[in-house]
């Protein structure tokens, strides 16, 4: 899409004078047939959204277009849908939700969004212009409330000019580093008649990201890396948005550089890959969080050093000479000093540096190295007759019954870092979760958008927690109404499990509103939606019920009733050090 917003055929020019609207479309009348004409220009197909007065007049032109629109339960489960089927596809995800309650409860998706580096256009609609500040019935100042969390959003001034500013709105939202962007529409622009057909999208000019690093940081980048003994490359999640997948995988087969992996990056490199340690962090492998703690050159590619994988910053892969690739200027140094920042695009800096190498670094010891900590650190777990069901079994299960193309959609907790730590990831675009904001509910919305933008035989699987459910189990509603072919495992240990987990440990057991104690019974509430439903709490039934789920041609839950004392491992105490994890609560 941002090829698309910057380059313009002779033909779009006379289109951006409304003199050559196409010889099938029809005219444009109103600004919110102008409004959709530049989605379509913009080979938008799928939008998400919920009805409401101020953005009637929005979704009366969509009433002839063959974008098709999903009315979701709720706002927020528009925005999380619009943002999933955006990271699936590789392009912004659309939203739309009213004025006043509509705009607001889009907020939580539109932060989400913002924090994860999603693209994503938020239309909202809003009273006349002329009472704007009147306090009118379900007017909300949408611009100021959301300028913290968005890449940039627009106040539409007028029925001409309005498809212009969603389609620069929608560019803006998928150049450089993604982000969401929001375009607040008073009934007047979208009502007010035009005959000015929108023109192709523009960013604006001050929008030029760069795409090169400068070639001589990038000799003094790659000298280091050849001096280097004991290489890590960190993929980030800049890898995968910024479809520099294959040639990461490359750089580091090529070189014979292991591979350590954010969260949101999981995917960029297969996790059965020799090279690979997977993800680092609180809850990542341990293997992953010695290579970082023992490195002396980490080359981190599109991440931007988040907490929840640096520990403290103080401990953080201390021995290291640190590289670091970023399309973001503001990224480079923020968290992490960079000894070699690299500012571009991931895959061409990748490419350059490539280039620029004249020898890979020795590291077969290091190898040898990393391969040993696989060994002393594996993901296991025990079974024991005498307890519950286990949810990295059941993780498992779902893993060893669906292909390797399929999509993973999760909320937030315990049952997300279960998801992550044991299915076994091969392919980007495949785990959709939510990270920087770290969202419950995320996973069921999610798992709509993905399955609208995934290839029909990919299975869709939302790996959710009793208490994320909980939270937006109403889109369950649209699954069903739109016969959507998800299934939904349910980690049912009736408690907010990751909020238990660190009262037990940092709390002195104080379960203080953590508890539910009880929960519906999913199974049979997911039957009072339309879905199908099911309810485990056996081995032998774990796999005939996933068997069953799958081949059902629609949404069906599982409600898997596991062990409510287990807990989450590796553990790394926050702001602690990444080498020092925990494997058990007694680490600590």
């Amino acid at each position: 899409m941002s090829e698309r917003a910057t380059q313009a055929t002779p033909e779009e020019e006379r289109d951006a004078d409304g003199t050559n609207a196409g010889a099938d479309a029809p005219p444009v009348t109103s600004g919110a047939e102008s409004l959709v004409r530049a989605l379509e220009n913009e080979g938008v197909e799928a939008m998400f959204g919920v009805q409401g007065g101020a953005i009637m007049p929005v979704y009366d032109a969509l009433y002839h277009s063959d974008v098709r629109h999903v009315m979701m339960a709720h706002e927020q489960g528009a925005a999380h849908a619009a943002s999933a089927y955006g990271a699936v596809r590789g392009e912004p995800g659309v939203c739309l939700a009213t004025s006043g309650p509509g705009a607001t409860n889009l907020v939580t998706g539109i932060a989400d969004a913002n924090m994860d580096s999603d693209g994503l256009l938020a239309l909202t609609g809003q009273v006349p212009s002329t009472m704007v500040g009147s306090d009118a019935f379900q007017e909300t100042d949408t611009t100021g409330i959301t300028a913290p969390v968005t890449k940039h959003n627009y106040f539409a001034g007028d029925a001409d000019t309005v498809g212009d500013t969603v389609g620069e709105a929608l560019a803006l939202a998928g150049t450089g580093r993604p982000g969401p962007t929001l375009v607040d529409l008073p009934k007047d622009a979208t009502l007010g008649e035009t005959g000015r057909e929108p023109g192709p999208a523009r960013l604006p000019e001050t929008c030029a990201p760069q795409l090169e690093a400068d070639e001589d940081a990038v000799a003094l980048a790659a000298r280091a890396i050849e001096r280097a003994d004991k290489p890590l490359l960190l993929f980030g999640g800049g890898v995968i948005k910024g479809d520099a997948t294959d040639v990461a995988r490359e750089f580091a087969v090529e070189h014979g550089i292991p591979v350590a992996e954010t969260m949101p990056a999981i995917g960029a490199m297969p996790d059965d890959h020799e090279l690979c340690l997977e993800w680092a962090g609180m809850h990542g492998t341990g293997y992953a969080n010695m290579a970082i703690t023992h490195t002396d050159t980490l080359i981190a590619v599109g991440c931007r050093f988040d907490d929840r994988l640096t520990g403290g910053v103080d401990t953080f892969a201390p021995e290291a000479e640190v590289v670091h690739v970023d399309i973001d200027p503001a990224e480079i140094s923020k968290n992490v000093h960079a000894d070699y920042p690299l500012i571009g695009d991931a895959g061409r800096v990748l490419e350059q540096l490539a280039e620029e190498l004249e020898r890979p670094p020795d590291a077969r010891e290091w190898r040898e190295q990393c391969l040993t900590w696989k060994e002393e650190y594996p993901m296991d777990y025990a079974t024991p007759d005498d307890e519950p069901l286990k949810p990295q079994f059941v993780v498992e299960a779902l893993d060893e019954a669906t292909s390797d193309r399929a999509i993973v959609t999760t909320g937030v907790g315990q049952h997300q870092m279960w998801a992550a730590q044991y299915w076994t990831f091969r392919h980007p675009r495949t785990w959709i979760s939510s990270h920087g904001l770290g969202t419950m509910g995320y996973g069921l919305p999610a798992a709509i958008g993905a399955r609208l933008a995934a290839e029909d035989d990919q299975e869709v699987v939302c790996v959710d927690g009793d208490a994320s459910f909980l939270m937006t189990l109403q889109e369950l509603s649209v699954a069903v109404r739109e016969n959507l072919d998800v299934t939904v495992a349910v980690l049912n240990n009736e408690y907010i499990g990751m909020v238990r987990q660190w009262q037990d440990a940092f709390f002195d057991g104080r379960r203080m509103a953590a508890d539910y104690g009880w929960c519906p019974e999913f199974d049979k509430l997911s039957e009072a939606f339309g879905a199908r439903g099911w309810s485990v709490d056996d081995y032998d039934d774990v796999a005939p019920a996933i068997e069953a789920a799958l081949d059902h041609d629609g949404p069906s839950v599982i409600d898997f009733r596991i062990d409510p004392a287990e807990n989450v491992y590796p553990m790394v105490a926050s702001g602690g050090a990444n080498g020092k994890f925990a494997l058990s609560e007694d680490q600590l």
